[in-house]
Order: C-alpha cells, then structure tokens, then sequence
C-alpha cells in the first residue's frame, strides 16, 4: 500500500510565495520520478514540474523561473516552492509518484488528493 499526501496549498495574493510539499510512504522499492501537476477552472490538466530519480528537473513554460522542485531523500518527500504568483496559477495541485513497491513489479503511478492554491487580492 502506498500512500501520497500533500500540504502547505492556501490562499495568496498576486506577487506571494507557497511552498507545497508532497509526502510519500508504504511499500516502496525505488522512484523512478515525481511530479506536479495542476488544473485550474475549465483548464485541462498540465505538468507543473517533474524531478527524477537523479535530480534532473523539467518545468512547464509557464512556472520557468518562478517555481523550483526539489526532494528530500530521506523523507520520501518532493517540495514545490512557487514565488512570483499569479491569479493564473489558481488551480488544484496534485502530486505524482512513478515508483516500483517491489524489484519484480512494474513502476506504477500514485497520486495525492490534491491540494487548493488560490492566488487573488
């Protein structure tokens, strides 16, 4: 059983920063990567920001620059720091583990519930 939580999604205003952290626990073998996504209101789905395994990170156009991912290891935990906020960044945010709980097993993705950030004056 594997378990994804996140946390730290709120209300801002235009110009704030959140930090939204991701926390994965159970059986887990290795991560191959993790990630965030977000969907705003009548918006489809996008990728936010992605690391793997090694560290090597990716961004969606729109966050270049102003988002940073990261991991800590040994927590089992991927962060998402977001400064520069826009009213276009209002969305819910979801967190993404592609991760093997066992060597013979396929990797399998593993999603939170989705955490609300709301940039507005």
């Amino acid at each position: 059983q594997v378990h994804v939580v996140e946390s730290g999604g709120g209300l801002v205003q235009p110009g704030g920063s959140l930090r939204l952290s991701c926390t994965v626990s159970g059986s887990i073998f290795n991560f191959n990567t993790a990630g965030w996504y977000r969907q705003g209101p009548g918006k489809q789905r996008e990728l936010v920001a992605s690391i793997t395994d090694s560290g090597r990170t990716n961004y969606g156009d729109s966050v270049k620059g102003r988002f940073t991912i990261s991991r800590d290891v040994g927590k089992n935990t991927v962060y998402l720091q977001m400064n520069g906020l826009k009213p276009e960044d209002t969305a819910v945010y979801n967190c993404n583990f592609n991760l093997r709980t066992s060597p013979i097993w396929p990797r399998n993705d593993y999603w939170g519930q989705g955490t609300q950030v709301t940039v507005s004056s």
